[in-house]
């Protein structure tokens, strides 16, 4: 059988799919959104446990639901759908056949696999051992089995990514150089490669320490390898979603980076120091020296965070420009306040740019800080830090996509539009408020991996400000109206997929025209260029908020660290 070279032209975006790429990436994100739902179903017993008015689960069923909803959440659903950004990336976006689609589906199959077997075993009960794993620790083999599986299927699909940009290069389907968009996706799959290896080396020999293959592991040593795969595995999530930031922008208002140069620069800048972010989680470790905590805390990781400071500057900076071009010049935010706020792509797009900046940015950098760091270590200010940035950050830009998608791929209306609407401001707020509530328990000294904080029956019980059981309380009623947003989120999507009305499938052929670009949001997502004029009064403003409030926070995490031990 010879190469398959079809691809349907949408008639509403111009975008040409590649047929093969077509249903491995609405197979990927089917996979993404099943175990989004699993893992929402899993947040909802561990809310409801942390709060000690309800107090849900007993211990083993708390630590199980906590074990697979880390998994489900922060490695199953957010790296399926990431493999089909890149086959949407790489394929779609460059008018490129997939490179070995066979061999996609064995990844794929991988994938699932390694998925199904970890929460198969998870859930029996024999492995809570939650998402970090650290040894002594000892899961069942099949809990480390199945990550290895999940691992090289996620593996196999970033090679096909980058075989499928030497093809499109070599059968030259775009001019110049790749778009931006592509260019983001490329930045999360050479992390996501760094990742996996890190992965690789640490899950392998604990599988046969598992299986009784190898007799002894160190513990300090493993914790250090496991995050460059734990913490890096997130970095991948932070170089999509500013990638899909930046392709809502151009879907949505045809705009363009207000410079390429800067933006692709800000994404050199993630592959060379982004993963050092890993180290906040080992400062407090003994055995670590003092200078490289220090090194690896300040110098390089602030070229990070000035990457991640230049996106947030251009990405709203490219869509002012964009509005100002249509004549909403009136002060310094009409552009942003006729803005389509009733889209849910932009407004789960914004209101993603706005949380991952003030709430995990902004946290980010202080847990990041060594001296800072041992203010809120081990504590829930962290699941708070990493729910703002995975979560509010990264999932509510997924679902942003996903309404833009659904159309595209799968040629069905988005139904209950009202509701679409407003869930994206039902998920973004209620899970920003669950960020918040942990945050501020953790600062109060609440531990992250206690199932109940009021030591009831040791004989040396913990006592805890009364703030911090508001804070657990407030934490359950926001986290039930987050799990709500969500499921409004499964049922629009997967609804959409299954009753909405049926639209125009398009025509097929065999070589994709470039005329086709002509097309709004094929020539926005696929064309290379800046957005010329840089005159983007409302953005400044708004970074001049945004560093206000990050110095504000800086000094008063100093302050705080200041009354961590009385000097007399």
């Amino acid at each position: 059988m010879g190469i398959d070279r079809r691809f349907r032209i949408c008639p509403d975006t111009g975008l040409a799919l590649h047929r093969p790429a077509e249903r491995l990436i609405k197979a990927n994100a089917v996979a993404a959104v099943v175990c989004l739902l699993v893992g929402g179903i899993l947040a909802i017993g561990v809310a409801l446990t942390r709060w000690p008015a309800v107090h849900l689960l007993p211990v083993t069923s708390f630590y199980t639901a906590l074990t697979a909803h880390g998994l489900d959440m922060l490695i199953f659903w957010i790296i399926f759908f990431e493999i089909a950004v890149l086959y949407f990336a790489s394929s779609t976006l460059l008018r490129c056949r997939l490179a070995t689609p066979r061999l996609a589906w064995l990844g794929f199959a991988l994938m699932v696999i390694g998925a199904v077997l970890t929460n198969l075993v998870i859930l029996q009960g024999r492995s809570s051992v939650m998402m970090t794993s650290y040894v002594p620790l000892r899961a069942e083999p099949g809990f480390y089995l199945g990550l290895i599986l999940f691992a090289v299927g996620a593996l196999i699909g970033c090679f096909i990514f980058l075989g499928t940009l030497v093809i499109a290069r070599y059968e030259k389907t775009y001019d110049g150089s790749i778009p931006l968009v592509v260019f983001g996706a490329l930045t999360a799959c050479i992390i996501a490669i760094f990742t996996i290896a890190s992965g690789a080396i640490v899950l392998i020999p604990t599988f046969l320490w598992s299986i009784g293959l190898v007799s002894h592991f160190d513990p300090l040593m493993y914790r250090v390898i496991w995050w460059g795969m734990g913490h890096s595995s997130q970095q991948i999530n932070v170089a999509t979603q500013i990638a899909i930031w930046y392709a809502i922008a151009a879907i949505v208002f045809g705009a363009r980076p207000m410079s390429e140069r800067v933006s692709r620069t800000a994404f050199l800048l993630y592959i060379l120091f982004l993963q050092l972010a890993s180290a906040h989680h080992l400062l407090v470790d003994p055995g670590i020296s003092s200078s490289w905590k220090v090194f690896n805390t300040s110098y390089f990781m602030y070229l990070a965070v000035l990457a991640s400071m230049i996106h947030g500057l251009t990405v709203p900076g490219s869509i002012e420009l964009a509005q100002r071009r249509k004549g909403l010049t009136k002060g310094l935010f009409e552009w942003l306040r006729k803005a389509p706020w009733g889209n849910p792509v932009f407004s789960s797009m914004f209101i993603s740019l706005v949380g991952f900046g003030f709430l995990g940015g902004i946290t980010g950098v202080m847990m990041g800080t060594e001296q800072l760091n041992i203010n809120v270590h081990n504590t829930l200010y962290v699941p708070g830090h990493f729910h703002a940035t995975v979560v509010v950050g990264t999932t509510l830009a997924f679902m942003g996509l996903t309404y833009f998608l659904v159309p595209v791929l799968f040629r069905r209306e988005i139904i209950f539009k009202g509701l679409a609407r407003w869930q994206p401001y039902i998920y973004g707020l209620g899970m920003s408020a669950v960020s918040l509530f942990m945050m501020g328990a953790g600062t109060l000294g609440v531990p992250r991996r206690d199932w109940d904080i009021t030591g009831a029956g040791l004989p040396f019980a913990p006592h805890w400000p009364g703030a911090a059981y508001l804070m657990l309380g407030l934490l359950g009623i926001s986290a039930i109206v987050a799990v709500l947003g969500g499921a409004a989120f499964i049922v629009i999507t997967v609804g959409s997929i299954l009753f909405g009305k049926r639209l125009e499938t398009g025509e097929t052929t065999t070589a994709p025209s470039r005329l086709e670009r002509a097309a709004p949001v094929a020539a926005a997502l696929e064309g290379y260029g800046g957005g010329g004029t840089l005159v983007t009064p409302g953005t400044f403003v708004l970074a001049l908020v945004f560093l206000l409030t990050f110095v504000v926070y800086y000094f008063i995490s100093w302050k705080y660290l200041g009354t961590v031990w009385g000097l007399h």
